[in-house]
Protein backbone atom coordinates (compact mmCIF):
# COMPACT_ATOMS: atom_id res chain seq x y z
CA UNK A 1 0.00 0.00 0.00
CA UNK A 2 2.67 1.87 1.00
CA UNK A 3 4.31 1.61 -2.75
CA UNK A 4 1.24 2.98 -4.38
CA UNK A 5 0.63 5.97 -1.94
CA UNK A 6 4.15 6.63 -3.06
CA UNK A 7 3.74 6.59 -6.27
CA UNK A 8 0.39 8.35 -6.26
CA UNK A 9 2.22 11.48 -5.10
CA UNK A 10 4.87 11.24 -7.44
CA UNK A 11 3.08 10.85 -10.24
CA UNK A 12 0.47 14.16 -9.18
CA UNK A 13 3.98 15.92 -8.61
CA UNK A 14 4.85 14.65 -12.05
CA UNK A 15 1.61 16.03 -13.29
CA UNK A 16 1.71 19.67 -12.03
CA UNK A 17 5.27 19.86 -12.78
CA UNK A 18 4.26 18.79 -16.38
CA UNK A 19 1.81 20.89 -16.45
CA UNK A 20 4.23 24.28 -16.06
CA UNK A 21 6.08 22.14 -18.54
CA UNK A 22 3.77 22.98 -21.16
CA UNK A 23 3.02 26.01 -19.84
CA UNK A 24 7.06 26.76 -20.43
CA UNK A 25 6.98 25.33 -23.67
CA UNK A 26 3.35 27.33 -24.98
CA UNK A 27 5.02 30.58 -23.74
CA UNK A 28 8.76 29.87 -25.41
CA UNK A 29 7.42 28.73 -28.71
CA UNK A 30 4.12 31.22 -28.74
CA UNK A 31 5.67 34.22 -27.34
CA UNK A 32 9.00 34.04 -27.45
CA UNK A 33 8.94 32.65 -31.66
CA UNK A 34 11.53 29.22 -30.17
CA UNK A 35 11.97 26.54 -31.82
CA UNK A 36 10.17 23.47 -30.38
CA UNK A 37 13.02 21.71 -29.84
CA UNK A 38 15.03 24.11 -28.21
CA UNK A 39 11.79 25.27 -25.88
CA UNK A 40 11.03 22.14 -25.03
CA UNK A 41 14.37 21.68 -23.61
CA UNK A 42 14.58 24.46 -21.36
CA UNK A 43 11.15 23.87 -20.72
CA UNK A 44 12.47 20.55 -19.14
CA UNK A 45 15.06 21.01 -17.35
CA UNK A 46 13.52 24.06 -15.35
CA UNK A 47 10.41 21.95 -14.35
CA UNK A 48 12.34 18.57 -13.81
CA UNK A 49 14.48 20.85 -11.39
CA UNK A 50 11.05 21.76 -9.68
CA UNK A 51 10.13 17.87 -10.06
CA UNK A 52 13.39 17.14 -7.93
CA UNK A 53 12.89 19.58 -5.13
CA UNK A 54 8.80 18.49 -4.72
CA UNK A 55 9.87 14.60 -5.61
CA UNK A 56 12.97 14.63 -2.59
CA UNK A 57 10.15 15.99 0.12
CA UNK A 58 7.11 14.33 -0.80
CA UNK A 59 8.32 11.04 -2.75
CA UNK A 60 12.08 9.88 -1.54
CA UNK A 61 12.36 11.04 1.62
CA UNK A 62 13.50 8.04 3.38
CA UNK A 63 17.08 8.38 0.91
CA UNK A 64 20.39 8.35 2.34
CA UNK A 65 21.69 10.06 -0.68
CA UNK A 66 22.80 13.90 0.03
CA UNK A 67 20.86 16.56 -1.93
CA UNK A 68 23.08 17.25 -4.27
CA UNK A 69 24.26 14.24 -5.52
CA UNK A 70 20.36 13.32 -5.30
CA UNK A 71 20.01 16.13 -8.08
CA UNK A 72 23.01 15.43 -10.19
CA UNK A 73 22.10 11.92 -10.88
CA UNK A 74 18.01 13.40 -10.83
CA UNK A 75 19.52 15.44 -13.79
CA UNK A 76 20.93 12.57 -15.55
CA UNK A 77 18.47 10.58 -15.15
CA UNK A 78 16.18 13.40 -16.76
CA UNK A 79 19.01 14.57 -19.35
CA UNK A 80 18.83 10.54 -20.83
CA UNK A 81 14.57 11.52 -20.53
CA UNK A 82 15.25 14.42 -22.48
CA UNK A 83 16.32 13.01 -25.25
CA UNK A 84 13.90 11.03 -25.59
CA UNK A 85 11.73 13.56 -25.62
CA UNK A 86 13.78 15.86 -28.34
CA UNK A 87 13.50 12.65 -30.52
CA UNK A 88 10.07 11.84 -29.81
CA UNK A 89 9.00 15.30 -30.53
CA UNK A 90 10.94 15.43 -33.82
CA UNK A 91 9.63 11.96 -34.80
CA UNK A 92 6.22 12.96 -33.93
CA UNK A 93 6.04 16.55 -35.39
CA UNK A 94 8.84 16.20 -38.60
CA UNK A 95 7.80 12.68 -39.61
CA UNK A 96 4.12 12.10 -38.59
CA UNK A 97 3.14 16.00 -38.39
CA UNK A 98 1.46 16.04 -35.12
CA UNK A 99 0.98 19.23 -33.43
CA UNK A 100 3.19 19.69 -30.27
CA UNK A 101 1.18 19.47 -27.45
CA UNK A 102 -0.07 16.05 -28.15
CA UNK A 103 3.16 14.47 -29.12
CA UNK A 104 4.79 16.06 -25.84
CA UNK A 105 1.54 14.63 -23.94
CA UNK A 106 2.44 11.07 -24.84
CA UNK A 107 6.33 11.54 -24.65
CA UNK A 108 5.81 12.56 -20.91
CA UNK A 109 4.03 9.49 -20.02
CA UNK A 110 6.66 6.97 -21.06
CA UNK A 111 9.50 8.91 -19.92
CA UNK A 112 7.47 9.81 -16.42
CA UNK A 113 7.25 6.27 -15.91
CA UNK A 114 10.77 5.82 -16.78
CA UNK A 115 11.90 8.13 -14.65
CA UNK A 116 10.30 7.34 -11.66
CA UNK A 117 11.22 3.55 -11.57
CA UNK A 118 14.95 4.62 -12.03
CA UNK A 119 14.89 7.40 -9.74
CA UNK A 120 12.99 4.68 -6.65
CA UNK A 121 15.63 2.01 -7.52
CA UNK A 122 19.23 3.68 -8.48
CA UNK A 123 19.03 7.34 -7.19
CA UNK A 124 17.08 7.53 -3.86
CA UNK A 125 17.21 3.61 -3.19
CA UNK A 126 13.69 3.60 -1.25
CA UNK A 127 11.80 0.94 -2.97
CA UNK A 128 10.54 -1.48 -0.52
CA UNK A 129 11.11 1.01 2.38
Amino acid sequence: MYALNRFAKYASIGVSTFLFDLLLLFVFIDAFGWHYAIAAGAAFIIAVSCNYYLSRKYVFYGTLRDARSGYIIFVGIAIAGLFVIVGGMTLFIEIFEWHYAPSRIIIAGIVGIWNYLINLYVNFKVAGK
